[in-house]
This record gives structure tokens, C-alpha cells and sequence, in this order.
């Protein structure tokens, strides 16, 4: 049976729209699946480790085909466990909002506590990275208050889901579904674009879970 993990990236709980939208996501899969497990990640619960000098020297000594020893352990252990952690499901659903053009610092300190050799990755010197996240699929909210694709480059950029999703296909995550919802604060009347990524959502959720089918 497949199982699904929601990643949550957004601090804002009931105010947040990407958690609002992958709210709907979750109880539209929970209807047709109702015994498909469910785990909830809030990336904001104070269990995520850091990745600071020790996993960073951890890290390098692994690719030097090393042990890593004393401290460097132990973060090196505590990556793994969350890397565990993020691979025992087989769907994954990420809600993101933007945050300066890009995603938030807590997603991407996800990101490079699990991106370890070995994990998500192998490499070779000659071919390069392989991702190890094969076999995967993966569901993604974004979410930001003034961007759009269709305004000026006074409304700013878009770094948030080019990053996210190379980071999955290069993972090996190469089922990737996005969700947009994208408001201008100034735009009087959000509802339209708001039903619109709901009803988006509904219609992926109904297709997460089907093999060979693209959510």
C-alpha cells in the first residue's frame, strides 16, 4: 500500500492557503482511499536537524569513502534518520509558499539534511549524479501572494518551483504534479484563482495514488 507524506514548508497554520489547498488535497485522497496512511511533516517542529560544520564534515568524509567519526557522527546519523524518515513513504505531498522569490529556509534545510551520498544520490566521475528516489511521485502547493507568471518583473521571480522540482527529478522523483495559486495582494477579488487551485486539487488527489497515472 502506498503511503503519503505532507511536507508542510508554511509557518502560518490555519491562515496559510498552501495548507489550506493541501487540506483539500488530503481529504479528497482520504475519500477514495480511506485506508491509504497519511503522515504530517511540519518542517516547523523543532525536529528537523541542523545542518551545520559537523554534517557538513560528515558528508565529506562519505564521499571520501570514510567513516565519520565523533560529532560528525552523530549528525551524520541524525540526517539519516530523517532521510528514513522522508523515504518510507511512496507519495509525497509538499505545500510551499514563496518567500522572497525562492522557498523557505526550512524547506531547503530539508533538502540538504537528506541530499546525502548514498541516500538520495550516487555519483559516478564520469556520468555524474544518479538519483535514488526511483519509483516515487510527488504532489506540489505553491503558493505567493505577489508574483504571477503573467506580471512584470517588478512582481518579482520565480525561484520556487524551478528549484524544488529539479531537486526532485534530480532525487529521481520524476512524477512531479504542480498546483499554483498565485494572487496579487492588491487583486480585489482572490476567490476565482483560490477555487480554481482547489478544485485542481481535488482532481490530482483522485489520481495520486494510481499506478501509472500522472497525478
Amino acid at each position: 500500500m502506498n503511503k503519503v507524506l505532507h511536507i508542510s514548508a508554511s509557518p502560518r497554520g490555519p491562515r496559510s492557503e498552501s495548507l489550506a489547498i493541501a487540506a483539500t488535497f488530503l481529504d479528497t485522497l482520504r475519500e477514495v482511499s480511506p485506508g491509504t496512511p497519511v503522515e504530517e511533516y511540519d518542517l516547523w517542529d523543532g525536529t528537523l536537524p541542523a545542518f551545520g560544520p559537523d554534517a557538513a564534515a560528515a558528508k565529506m568524509a562519505v564521499f571520501a569513502g570514510e567513516e565519520p567519526e565523533g560529532a560528525s557522527a552523530v549528525a551524520w546519523r541524525a540526517a539519516i534518520d530523517t532521510f528514513r524518515r522522508f523515504d518510507s513513504s511512496d507519495r509525497y505531498l509538499f505545500s510551499v509558499p514563496m518567500w522572497n522569490a525562492g522557498v523557505p529556509y526550512i524547506l531547503k534545510q530539508f533538502i540538504d539534511v537528506v541530499s546525502q551520498p548514498g541516500l538520495i544520490f550516487g555519483f559516478d566521475p564520469v556520468a555524474g549524479y544518479r538519483g535514488l528516489l526511483t519509483g516515487k511521485r510527488a504532489a506540489v502547493i505553491y503558493t505567493s501572494a505577489v508574483y504571477g507568471p503573467e506580471r512584470g518583473p517588478a512582481f518579482g521571480a520565480d525561484f520556487q518551483a524551478p528549484y524544488l522540482e529539479d531537486w526532485l527529478r534530480w532525487a529521481g522523483v520524476d512524477d512531479v504534479h504542480s498546483i499554483h495559486f498565485r494572487p496579487n495582494l492588491a487583486t480585489a477579488d482572490p476567490d476565482t484563482g483560490r477555487r480554481r487551485a482547489h478544485a485542481e486539487a481535488r482532481d490530482a488527489a483522485k489520481l495520486f495514488l494510481q499506478d501509472g497515472a500522472r497525478a
